[in-house]
């Protein structure tokens, strides 16, 4: 089965909710630029019911380059996480 792409979600959404596509499509616009605000500002972004976009850090820690075998070191970074909400996890297992 084939993945559902953004402008089959977009149709889909308009047709059992009612509204019109363009109404749907701004609503995603808007719903995406609010949340990564949100975890730019404050470290979190929730949509209760399906989970929430976190800001975490990495530690600095030492890897391996796969093609040479070398040692490296890999810096200390930030990086953003999906973590999915329990109801989320018993909806669909």
């Amino acid at each position: 089965m084939a993945k559902m792409t953004k402008s089959q979600l977009l149709v889909t959404l308009s047709e059992q909710s009612g509204l019109a596509k363009k109404d749907v499509k701004n609503f995603f616009d808007v719903l995406t630029a609010l949340a990564y605000k949100e975890v730019k500002k404050n470290g979190e972004f929730v949509l209760p019911g399906f989970g929430k976009m976190v800001k975490a850090k990495r530690k600095a820690r030492a890897g391996v380059n796969p093609a040479t075998g070398e040692k490296i070191q890999i810096a200390a970074k930030t990086v953003v996480k999906f973590r999915l909400a329990k109801a989320a996890k018993e909806a669909v297992l």
